[in-house]
């Protein structure tokens, strides 16, 4: 079987990169997906659509478009990785870990100690909290592989 894992959450380091690679050096039967990674990009989803005079509504739109893409995304995996940095607040890793707990998908959280108690909800749903990208790697080893 291979495993579907969806990346969410922080976009502006390379925690991604070091799962895939982890996954790839131990040969895990395992397919990454994630939200569109480009934040120029995802801002402007919507633009498609037509011009618009508020950045509500501007926002509004790209966040239907990205959404599409989320929603089916998260629907189809088998295990969601949801990662919350430090320097931007990450409102829709929290959307997708919800998302994640109300269909019933197992997802692991990564971030650090430091803000273990804001995100005490979304950890007590979660099925492990890691640390770092190498500590999601033995989880799926682990997961995969036994």
């Amino acid at each position: 079987m291979e495993w579907l894992v969806y990346l969410s959450g922080e976009i502006h380091t390379d925690w991604r990169e070091k799962i895939q690679l982890g996954a790839k050096e131990h040969n895990l039967s395992v397919h990454f997906t994630s939200a569109v990674t480009n934040h120029e990009a995802s801002d402007a989803a919507g633009d498609v659509l037509g011009d618009e005079t508020s950045q509500f509504w501007r926002d509004h739109k790209s966040s239907k478009v990205n959404s599409i893409r989320i929603k089916t995304l998260i629907e189809h995996c088998d295990i969601a990785v949801i990662r919350f940095g430090d320097k931007y607040k990450q409102w829709n890793a929290a959307f997708d870990a919800g998302s994640c707990a109300a269909l019933g998908k197992p997802y692991i959280t990564l971030h650090d100690e430091d803000i273990i108690h804001p995100l005490k909800e979304v950890d007590a749903a979660a099925m492990a909290w890691a640390q770092t990208p190498e500590q999601v790697v033995e989880i799926l080893k682990y997961v995969i592989s036994k």
